[in-house]
């Protein structure tokens, strides 16, 4: 019997780590449970998935992942201004990161870019947009659905 690989109908369990291209660690399981997902399931962005097809139990990878795999390119239109009396009550400085909620009662985070007297601008990009990334990954099992 071959080995199950990666692909459509698998349920993954691997160990994991996300880094920035400086190195810097963004996200992992290192220290704790191994994480478990089925291809397609929505707990991995498609391309971090795409990029595991193939692998199969025991083996290690460095994938480099970039800004279209992962969480795409920033968009202008989701940088909003909002009238600087909306934050009297608040201290703001730049790359402050603050909570919102949306239209559907849902926490929506924004960061601070830029503010003066009479405007706040307010990233609500992914944090990770347009930053390629590096999945290192340890495939702990593979299993067919």
């Amino acid at each position: 019997m071959t080995e199950q690989r990666i692909g459509s109908q698998t349920q993954v369990t691997l160990h994991f780590a996300i880094r920035l291209e400086n190195g810097d660690l963004v996200d992992s399981t290192e220290g704790k449970a191994p994480a478990t997902f089925c291809v397609g399931d929505g707990n991995l962005l498609p391309g971090f998935e795409q990029a595991l097809f193939g692998l199969k139990a025991g083996d290690k990878r460095s994938l480099p992942i970039s800004p279209e795999q992962g969480f795409g390119q920033p968009n202008p239109q989701n940088v909003q201004v909002m009238p600087r009396s909306q934050f009297t009550d608040m201290p703001l400085s730049e790359g402050l990161l603050i909570i919102f909620q949306d239209a559907a009662k849902g926490e929506l985070p924004g960061v601070v870019k830029a503010f003066d007297e009479q405007q706040v601008s307010i990233d609500f990009n992914h944090p990770l947009a347009g930053k390629p990334l590096t999945f290192e990954v340890e495939i702990i099992e593979v299993k067919g659905l």
